[in-house]
């Protein structure tokens, strides 16, 4: 899966012109992008914090998505907020501790602590980004400033 994953880094520029090649010719030296899983997000509160649902129905994805996570994980995670291509806001998760579990279809992330004024910051990020997601944004969440999936 780790090849699969290093294919892909190279693919995807399409209207982009021919990539540079570097010295040794394997990989191009110009843009480096991937393929994000997609996945429906669930964002709730619970207790000291919130809980971020990732949920893939295909099984590739989601195993992409859950091998981004293990690679990325320990790293800060941040949720962007996007619509039309554009950036509305962005939830650094730094307030707390973020813990990455793997479910059979994706993954869930959890952001507590323990101090109430961060809970509370934590609480009040989630609020926001489920009020902009029901207003019809979409969400990228990330985990070192490495997309690991976006919600569709």
């Amino acid at each position: 899966m780790m090849t699969k994953l290093m294919e892909r880094a190279g693919m995807g520029m399409t209207g982009m012109g021919a990539p540079a090649m570097g010295g040794t010719g394997t990989m191009p030296t110009g843009m480096n992008m991937m393929m994000v899983p997609r996945c429906t997000m669930k964002m709730e509160k619970c207790t000291g914090g919130m809980k971020v649902t990732c949920t893939c129905d295909d099984p590739v994805a989601a195993g992409m998505m859950q091998n981004l996570c293990t690679m990325m994980a320990g790293g800060m995670c941040s949720c962007c907020m996007m619509m039309n291509g554009m950036m509305v806001c962005c939830c650094n998760l730094m307030m707390g501790m973020c813990k990455c579990e793997m479910t059979e279809s994706g993954c869930t992330l959890t952001c507590t602590s323990g101090d109430k004024d961060c809970c509370a910051m934590i609480q009040a990020c989630c609020d926001c980004m489920a009020a902009m997601m029901k207003a019809g944004c979409s969400c990228c969440m990330m985990m070192n400033g490495t997309p690991v999936c976006c919600s569709c």
